[in-house]
């Protein structure tokens, strides 16, 4: 369970998440491996950092998440100070198969119309890269997609599984549920999660990768 809240950038109150809280030992769907521009020995995007002397991650974040909206990653990546290394296109998954925990078996008594997931590599070059997981799942209903969102994003109730970061050339990478993002347009819940695969990042970097990769268009 959570052990208290916090309000994000959006206004939105989100539940703090603990280590391990989403259960499970890989969460989401697809990957994305991002690296993010390092500064005094960890990683952060602040002033100083490559790509954008001045900007915060606050900034770089609000200008990602406009890109993103238009289905730009390569450009959202690049306002962050990274670049696209190497991706999959979206596999359809089937709804079931792709989940565990309750969102399985909300999943399953439910049903979707349709699940994809996909897998991209971004970094800055110098070693430092996070693994972010995004699916994309529709359903019948907006009322669903609602009861899905309020679902995925509680801590503890299970969550999309990935695809193999192998696909990537990557080791496994096992996810926390830690940095987490959702968002919801019309029946369809696009979900991400970052986690951290090499290198040195923030987890202010790491929960804002999340939250701009979950307003990918599919």
């Amino acid at each position: 369970m959570p052990r208290g809240f916090y309000t994000d950038e959006k206004g939105r109150v989100r539940p703090v998440p603990v280590r391990h809280g989403r259960a499970g030992p890989l969460l989401l769907a697809g990957l994305l491996v991002l690296g993010a521009v390092g500064y005094g020995g960890a990683v952060g995007l602040s002033a100083g950092g490559a790509g954008g002397a001045g900007l915060g991650v606050t900034a770089r974040r609000a200008e990602s998440e406009d890109l993103a909206r238009r289905g730009d990653a390569d450009g959202a990546w690049q306002r962050m100070g990274l670049h696209g290394l190497r991706q999959t296109g979206p596999q359809p998954t089937e709804c079931t198969a792709g989940s565990f925990g309750e969102v399985h078996e909300f999943l399953r008594r439910t049903g979707c119309a349709s699940m994809d997931r996909a897998l991209f590599a971004v970094g800055d070059g110098t070693g430092n890269t996070a693994v972010v997981a995004v699916a994309w799942v529709e359903f019948a209903s907006r009322g669903d997609a609602r009861r899905f969102q309020d679902l995925v994003d509680a801590s503890g109730t299970g969550d999309v599984e990935p695809l193999g970061t192998e696909a990537l050339d990557l080791g496994e990478v096992s996810f926390s549920g830690a940095n987490h993002g959702s968002e919801r347009h019309r029946g369809t819940v696009t979900v991400a999660e970052a986690e951290l695969a090499s290198g040195h990042l923030t987890p202010e970097v790491l929960d804002a990768l999340a939250e701009v990769a979950a307003l990918l268009p599919r």
